[in-house]
Order: structure tokens, then sequence, then C-alpha cells
């Protein structure tokens, strides 16, 4: 029996404070509300997407690096919102350096465009839109702001309802990965993430490029090829490579401790992704009333699926 799309359901925060991180960003977000979800503290989007918190009492670590790297919002007016953060005390803006010297910017497109499609540009590419005279094109893109507990939280913009959009992951390989999502969880790809070429088991292994990008949270740049995403309903998942030759650590335990998925047939869901071989974290569980199993993904990132 062929299963659903699953839809996106949560991403789950290791926090030692969850009632003021709560409160945070129902102060930083409009149509969000308090809520509980399995007996614990959540924040609620507009999409029905849940943050969920679970108490720790020393601040999860964010290094070495997991799959899981950020999440974000879409917003009404990016640079409105942005002015307002920068008149709240108790937000704390990110800089995106430009790879200008120590340059930074608070949105991408108060620095060079990107090109062909990528969201920043090569030293060389710096160069030529510098003696070329380009300008910055203004207006919506993306920013980012330090959250609770020593989360990034991305917020963009402008669209037409604000909510959460998506959470950015890092994969050791980004097309595998991608096949991955596909074949076991049956996600469709998101447009503008599709290879050149059909993926493959044979070709979907491609070096990361050798080139890093700007503008980006890092003074050093990031790399940003290959890069692909899926979707589950309104929330995507978009990876980048690793930033560095380490290998990702499991999520288990960071302060992005997993994301979850809904579905409606768990034991069905269960039944597949074992026939497939996929590394079981726990199995069907009942906690609350409220039955999940926890998989692990391709770059050891924790994914739960809860029946809904």
């Amino acid at each position: 029996m062929m299963q659903e799309i699953p839809s996106f359901h949560h991403i789950h925060l290791n926090s030692t404070n969850p009632d003021a991180a709560i409160a945070f960003y129902l102060r930083q977000f409009k149509n969000t509300e308090k809520t509980q979800w399995g007996g614990l503290p959540a924040l609620k989007s507009f999409n029905d997407v849940l943050i969920i918190f679970n108490t720790v009492s020393t601040p999860a670590p964010t290094a070495p690096q997991s799959a899981i790297w950020h999440f974000g919002w879409y917003v009404t007016d990016v640079r409105a919102r942005m002015q307002a953060f920068k008149n709240r005390s108790e937000v704390t803006l990110l800089p995106l350096y430009t790879g200008e010297a120590e340059e930074a910017v608070f949105i991408n497109t108060d620095t060079y465009p990107g090109v062909d499609g990528v969201l920043g540009l090569t030293q060389a590419q710096l160069q030529d839109a510098r003696q070329k005279g380009v300008q910055p094109k203004g207006g919506p893109g993306f920013a980012y702001m330090q959250g609770p507990d020593g989360a990034i939280v991305e917020y963009m913009g402008d669209f037409s309802v604000e909510r959460f959009n998506h959470i950015h992951l890092y994969q050791e390989d980004p097309f595998c990965a991608q096949l991955w999502y596909q074949r076991h969880l049956n996600a469709p790809v998101m447009p503008g993430r599709v290879s050149p070429t059909p993926v493959t088991e044979k070709n979907c292994h491609v070096e990361r490029g050798a080139s890093r990008t700007w503008p980006a949270l890092n003074r050093d740049g990031m790399f940003r090829s290959p890069r692909a995403a899926v979707l589950f309903g309104d929330v995507a998942l978009t990876w980048y490579p690793p930033q560095d030759d380490q290998p990702l650590v499991s999520s288990r335990g960071q302060l992005y401790d997993h994301f979850g998925l809904g579905v409606k047939d768990l034991t069905g869901w269960a039944k597949k992704l074992k026939n497939e071989g996929v590394h079981f974290l726990s199995d069907i569980e009942v906690i609350n009333g409220i039955r999940s199993l926890m998989i692990e993904g391709p770059s050891r990132e924790a994914i739960e699926l809860v029946e809904v």
C-alpha cells in the first residue's frame, strides 16, 4: 500500500527555559500562539506547525555540527520587521558578511545579488560585480536573528501570510539525501532545486563546489553547491553540503534535537521503512496518548513520525 506524503508537524528544541523562549517568539512573530503537545510546551504557527520544547538543565550544544542548521519564517514585510527588530533590545540581528573585508549587511539584498539562482557570489564574481558597478537590488530578501538558547532564526519576505516556512540543513551528499527523502518519505522535490540530470544512486554523489560564496553568516563565506530541497506540505527542507570536512553528528541531544512529520497510518509506515532498511532510533511508542517512532535521516538527522 502506497503511503501518503507526510505533513510537516514540528521541530523539537532542547531549551533551558521553554516558557521564556515561547514568549520571545510570540513577541517577534505574528500568527503564533502558545500551546502544548504531548504534555510539552509548544509554539504554534499559523499553518499548524509546532515548535516543541523539551526542558534541559544546561544549554544544549550546537557543535559539533549536526545536519540541522536553522529554521525560518515567512514574514509579510521583511524590511519593516528588520527595523522593528533593531528597535527591540531583546533581539540580536545576525550580520551577513559580504566578502569585502569586514563589511556586513543585515539583509542579503543590501549587497550584490547572486547569479544563476545561487544566493551568493564567489570572490571572482564579487570582483566582477565591483568592476561592472553592479548595485544591490534592495527590497525583500532573507535575514537572520539570534533566537533563545542560541538558535539561528531566518526571516524572509515579502509574503502574503506569516508562517513557519523551512528548516535548513546540511547533508553529506545533497542529491543522495534528496533521493533518500523521495524514496523513503515520499517527499516531492522543491521546485527550483531539481538536479539538472535525473538523480539516481549512481550519479547522486556530487563533489562540493570548490568556491565559497557571500553574503554569509560566516566571515569566510559558505559553500552553496550542490544544493537540494524537498517539501512536506508548505514547509521546505532545504540543504547545502557541510561547511568543513568534519562528519555531521547526530542531532539528538543538540539544540535542534529533531523534527517531526505527521502520518495517518504509523503502523504501515513502520512496516514500509523497516522493509526499506531505514535506521530506527526507536520503534513505535505511545506517550501521553500519542503514537510515534523515530528514524535517522541520511546525515544522522533524527526524524520523528507521529500519528495524526
